[in-house]
């Protein structure tokens, strides 16, 4: 990631952050999640959210845990970039992913929403400069993704895709692409750049049949 004046430095990242429990919906170091909140609990968590470090943790439920409330370990935390106030009483707003975090306990709450303690411990990686980070792969996965989009039918710009380094496309698209919840949550959770590429490319082979130019390397 990049350094900006905006971030909260690693060493600094808050003890305490309010979650958003939302099914197929992640967000990674770096891209851009745009929200859409409307419900009281949650308009309060971002009024909260705006009077401090502006820091949400978005985490995905866990379909398996056999309860609505109970959601998976590790999510990531996106810092409040962009923000509308609509008439209706919505908020639009877009959250850039800072840093993952693994859930250590919930803690009470009298404004509605969730709280925790996150650990960051795991994920320092996230504040490393990955803009030319496995660049080598970049032709690649641009081949990949040509016949996935083309086997799914998906019209894309890819001119766009093109200019876009190596982890900006696989973080991008793994929270844009149509993986189910299970597969999002294991690339959420890969911790090194490297896995989480291979992870991902695996995913988007096993979705269509790779022509022999496509193959890996």
């Amino acid at each position: 990631m990049s350094t900006s004046p905006f971030i909260t430095p690693f060493a600094s990242l808050p003890e305490t952050l309010p979650i958003f429990p939302l099914p197929g919906a992640v967000v990674l170091p770096g891209a851009e999640l745009p929200l859409n909140i409307f419900e009281p609990r949650y308009l309060n968590m971002i009024n909260d959210a705006l009077g401090g470090h502006r820091m949400i943790g978005m985490i995905q439920p866990d379909p398996a845990a056999g309860s609505e409330s109970e959601v998976f370990r590790t999510g990531c935390a996106g810092r409040i970039t962009q923000y509308r106030e609509t008439a209706d009483c919505r908020i639009e707003m877009v959250l850039t992913g800072v840093c993952r975090f693994d859930l250590v306990e919930e803690l009470s709450t009298t404004r509605g929403y969730r709280m925790i303690v996150p650990d960051w411990s795991r994920f320092s990686e996230d504040y490393a400069d990955r803009g030319g980070l496995l660049e080598g792969r970049h032709a690649q996965l641009m081949e990949t993704l040509r016949g996935y989009f083309e086997a799914k039918g998906f019209e894309t710009d890819m001119e766009m895709l093109q200019r876009l380094s190596v982890m900006r496309l696989v973080d991008s698209l793994t929270m844009a692409l149509p993986f189910d919840i299970g597969e999002k949550q294991m690339l959420l959770e890969t911790v090194t750049a490297e896995d989480r590429c291979d992870k991902f490319i695996g995913l988007i082979e096993g979705d269509f049949d790779i022509p022999d130019s496509a193959t890996r390397h």
